[in-house]
């Protein structure tokens, strides 16, 4: 592994919108923002956008579904794809994608060469507070990891975070050192329990937890969670509201120390099912 991983993580405002043409300005208008980002940051290994980023989460946006929903390789992959070959990074972004049996909620995976590497569609969709996407789209049904400088990183969507297995499963099934959660987490009742299964995701499962949220009046405070966290060691949590393109810093020997001096991963039973619990 590399020494460290360097990502731009990026709470961006996304306007409300119902065409097309208002999409497609603000996938331009996103782009150039973040352009102008990772030039002032001298560069990055990775970016990474929230959910659904291409578009505004809301009744009025979803039920255009049939115009805004894309493919693939559609423009929001074109428009980021641009992105990466200029500045030779991975991007992750968030978009409706148009699937045969209907919408997904999807984060594609774009290689610094501007290809697609994967895409990861939301597994648990979320029907609570300001939630209506069982309303909407359709569950995925694979899961995605991929590396980058040495890391391998896990793509998670907002709800997902609240279900421990799929976490578990990505950190000792797939060997995840990161999870890249990408939310849209609206200020309703639920918002001050986003954070609290982050900080659990990343000190149960020893990882990194990047976890991103839209920026805005109802959205905001991203949160970046390393594998240990102490009096010293503290997540970092971003603006309440505005946008901001924040550079990280991912370090493999933080990884490893905590790993080495907490024992939770090592110590655990091989089945919690069977009765006596065989220690």
């Amino acid at each position: 592994m590399t020494a460290a991983l360097r990502l731009l993580a990026c709470q961006i405002a996304v306007p409300p919108m119902t065409t097309v043409v208002e999409r497609d300005a603000h996938l331009a208008d996103a782009a150039a923002r973040v352009d102008r980002a990772l030039r002032a940051a001298g560069g990055a290994d990775i970016v990474v956008l929230p959910e659904l980023s291409s578009i505004d989460y809301s009744r009025a946006s979803f039920d255009r579904l049939g115009a805004l929903a894309e493919p693939l390789d559609g423009p929001s992959h074109a428009t980021w794809s641009a992105l990466a070959r200029t500045h030779g990074v991975h991007v992750v972004h968030g978009f409706p994608r148009a699937a045969p049996d209907g919408p997904r909620i999807c984060q594609a995976v774009i290689g610094p060469d501007g290809g697609l590497l994967g895409h990861y569609d939301k597994v648990h969709l979320a029907q609570y507070g300001a939630s209506m996407e069982k309303e909407y789209f359709h569950r995925g049904d694979h899961l995605l990891t991929f590396d980058v400088a040495g890391f391998r990183l896990a793509p998670i969507i907002c709800y997902d975070i609240r279900i421990p297995e799929l976490a578990r499963r990505l950190v000792l099934g797939r060997g995840a050192d990161v999870i890249l959660h990408c939310g849209a987490y609206f200020r309703d009742p639920s918002f001050h329990t986003w954070h609290p299964f982050v900080l659990t995701r990343a000190l149960e499962n020893q990882c990194f937890v990047v976890s991103l949220n839209r920026a805005g009046a109802e959205y905001g405070n991203s949160i970046f969670c390393p594998p240990w966290v102490d009096a010293d060691t503290h997540p970092t949590v971003f603006d309440a509201h505005a946008e901001e393109f924040r550079l990280l810093t991912l370090d493999h020997a933080t990884l490893v120390e905590a790993r080495k001096t907490y024992s939770f991963l090592r110590d655990r039973l091989d089945d919690y099912g069977a009765e006596p619990l065989q220690v």
